[in-house]
């Protein structure tokens, strides 16, 4: 397989970025996710975690054993943790900002715990009033929380681990998986003291099936390019709420989320679509992790009197083009620089 194939990955999670945020504007506006035009857009993070299963087993399951385990996890770390950073002072600048009815009050000794929990990546699910999201400053990170576990697996475990026992560690999740979504209705949890268990099992069952997807060779060759495999994204995430709705989600994690994924890196692009994929994929993890201290702004708004309803159309197209420019502009003068030095830091060190 040649990196290039991947490409069109990298361009389906520049995708899937945006329409988390795009959902996550709609979810404040529309909050019964039938009613929601792009009510199924949080499964876009199961499409996240299994491609990241993939992209680890190509990145890491032939090297791992030559670096070791301190080199596999320092290199993670540059990779992921500046923007945890980023993300984690842009969201106490947004709680500080950012006026709720209960917002502003909070103690010294308050604002350091959340503020510590979010940089080590430690869930403290204590503010009411943003719904005891696992991270209250900055809520995309509990999926950096569950990333971190499955590295950790990964490194431990994951990576020797015997092709019969994976299948099978693959298919109590999906089991399991199945379970949560009849029991909760959706597979929307994750994120909050209240339903953290279903990131777990979607981390654990999206993540192992990227594994399997890698190591057993499961690209379709095709010709569709980037075109297709987006189609086939969008139509997942933006489908309408169905009768056997918990059902029809599973399916979408357990079959039809890999199955993109093994079309993805089976294509060619040609030289535009190359360039359109690559900035994509770069963009995709810092808009990820700086989008949200807008996105409570955005929810501030709508209980202000500044709301406009006839408005609020161009106020989502303005932020979510706006919040784009900013995940660019993060991407290219800050996450990448401090990457670069890190990683020269450590060489030299080493």
């Amino acid at each position: 397989m040649q990196k290039q194939h991947f490409l069109v990955l990298d361009g389906l999670r520049g995708i899937a970025a945006i329409i988390i945020v795009i959902f996550h504007f709609m979810e404040w506006l529309i909050t019964d996710f039938k009613e929601n035009f792009i009510g199924h857009g949080f499964l876009a993070v199961d499409f996240f975690f299994c491609l990241s299963g993939f992209v680890i087993a190509y990145a890491y399951d032939e090297k791992i054993r030559l670096i070791g385990l301190k080199k596999f996890f320092v290199a993670r770390l540059i990779r992921l943790h500046p923007l945890v950073v980023i993300g984690s002072v842009l969201g106490m600048v947004g709680l500080l900002w950012t006026r709720f009815s209960e917002s502003g009050n909070y103690s010294l000794s308050m604002l350091v715990k959340l503020f510590v929990s979010s940089l080590l990546l430690i869930p403290y699910p204590v503010l009411p009033e943003r719904a005891y999201n696992l991270f209250s400053i900055n809520a995309p990170a509990w999926t950096l929380f569950w990333e971190y576990v499955a590295n950790i697996a990964y490194a431990l475990y994951l990576f020797k681990i015997r092709r019969n026992m994976l299948f099978l560690l693959v298919s109590l999740c999906a089991i399991y998986l199945v379970y949560l979504s009849y029991s909760y209705g959706n597979l929307a949890g994750g994120w909050s003291k209240d339903n953290w268990e279903v990131g777990g099992i979607r981390l654990a069952y999206s993540f192992c099936a990227g594994l399997i997807l890698y190591r057993n060779r499961l690209v379709i060759k095709n010709k569709l390019g980037f075109i297709a495999p987006t189609v086939l994204l969008i139509l997942a995430l933006f489908m309408p709420f169905l009768s056997f709705n918990w059902l029809v989600e599973a399916i979408i994690v357990i079959v039809y989320f890999p199955f993109i994924i093994a079309l993805g890196a089976g294509t060619h692009v040609n030289r535009t679509v190359v360039h359109i994929c690559r900035f994509l994929g770069n963009l995709s993890y810092p808009l990820y992790m700086t989008h949200y201290c807008v996105i409570w702004a955005f929810g501030a708004y709508l209980q202000s009197a500044y709301f406009d309803p006839n408005r609020i159309g161009y106020v989502i197209v303005g932020g979510t083009l706006i919040l784009i420019g900013f995940g660019y502009l993060i991407m290219r003068f800050v996450d990448t620089l401090i990457r670069k030095k890190l990683t020269r830091s450590t060489t030299t060190i080493s």
